[in-house]
């Protein structure tokens, strides 16, 4: 009779923030597994965060129109894809409900984890102004952690932070800024540059840690050579991808993989993964069909020769293509992936060998 009193008393009590009764008869142990994600970085991870803000570059980044969101959500979200990104199936995979922007108004359950990224948004503040560059995210984060004390008293947040993971895509932003911007640059000036750029890089990793962050998981910089924006830029080149910013992603991937590796060595208790996002999508631009897509080179939405702009219904906006079948497509629109693109790289991100997602890959360090 106690047992059932006792069952019956953390039903009403406990369970329905879990939604899981049975995890009622030792709360300790769904304690111990239940693990926050914490996301920042770029348009690839940003859930609606620009559609918030103030200002025409931060709503200028946002896909707050048809068709983007019409393959899972049945409606725009401000997400730059036609339905889930990465971190949406990261967080699922987790058993973790699909995270809300941080910008999004209302109580957001914060044992849960958060969405801090932001299209647009760089490693450097000149990136992109008025976007939620990383050192802003870095600045919510800190409000966002006074807000969990509040909620959860001291101790039991330090446990939260420790616990979590803290996912990161960013870096690309600034390579396409800079590129543009300086398309001869020499090699000295482009190893300058990605030193710059780790350099900052490695202080907000820093001072995350000193917040609590342990667990750090990456997806690197991807081929920005090969996106359909980029490709078009360069029409001389037909169907090869531009090979600068190529040479910027990989020295920013191989110097990420440097930095990190140095923080597990100096910093006790940290740990991470990196996912090989570079090679990952390259071989589906370059081949599709091994993958079960039918186009690698040419977006679904937009217009012009690889459809690489002008996706969407905003006014003004000159008329768009759109395919039938979005999942046969690797790119979206003319940067970013399909949500069939974004679910394989999910997976690899979340269980991918070493040689793809390593040390650990994002379900091991949800192990620890």
């Amino acid at each position: 009779m106690e047992t059932v009193i006792r069952f019956l008393f953390c039903v009403i009590n406990l369970c329905v923030s879990f939604k899981n009764p049975n995890s009622c008869y030792d709360q300790s142990k769904l304690e111990a597994k239940h693990k926050a994600l914490f996301v920042f970085g770029d348009s690839l991870f940003d859930p609606g965060n620009n559609q918030y803000l103030n200002g025409s570059t931060g709503e200028g980044i946002s896909a707050t129109y048809w068709p983007y969101g019409q393959t899972f959500f049945n409606h725009p979200t401000g997400r730059l894809s036609d339905g889930r990104i990465v971190p949406d199936f990261i967080a699922q995979f987790a058993d973790l409900p699909i995270l809300p922007p941080y910008m999004e108004p209302g109580a957001h359950r914060l044992a849960d984890g958060v969405n801090f990224a932001s299209a647009g948004a760089g490693v450097l503040d000149g990136t992109h102004p008025g976007t939620i560059q990383l050192r802003m995210q870095l600045e919510y984060f800190k409000t966002l952690k006074k807000s969990l004390r509040q909620q959860l008293h001291d101790a039991e947040a330090e446990k939260v932070l420790r616990r979590a993971v803290y996912l990161f895509s960013i870096g690309g932003n600034d390579y396409f800024s800079f590129y543009t911007s300086n398309p001869e640059a020499s090699e000295s000036y482009q190893q300058a540059y990605v030193e710059m750029v780790i350099g900052n890089l490695t202080l907000v990793l820093k001072e995350f840690y000193s917040l609590g962050a342990r667990k750090i998981a990456f997806q690197n910089v991807g081929p920005l050579g090969c996106v359909p924006v980029m490709e078009a830029m360069n029409p001389e080149l037909g169907s090869s991808c531009v090979e600068i910013p190529l040479a910027l992603a990989r020295l920013h991937n191989e110097y990420l993989s440097v930095t990190l590796n140095n923080l597990e060595s100096q910093l006790p208790g940290f740990k991470y993964a990196i996912f090989d996002y570079y090679n990952s999508l390259g071989d589906r631009v370059n081949n599709p069909s091994k993958y079960g897509f039918k186009e690698g080179k040419v977006a679904c939405c937009g217009s012009g020769t690889y459809r690489e702009s002008g996706c969407g219904g905003r006014e003004g906006k000159e008329p768009y293509e759109l395919c039938r079948r979005p999942s046969e497509y690797v790119w979206f629109d003319g940067a970013h992936t399909t949500e069939m693109t974004n679910h394989q790289l999910a997976e690899l991100l979340w269980s991918g060998k070493p040689n793809v997602t390593g040390p650990y890959n994002v379900k091991q360090l949800f192990g620890h």
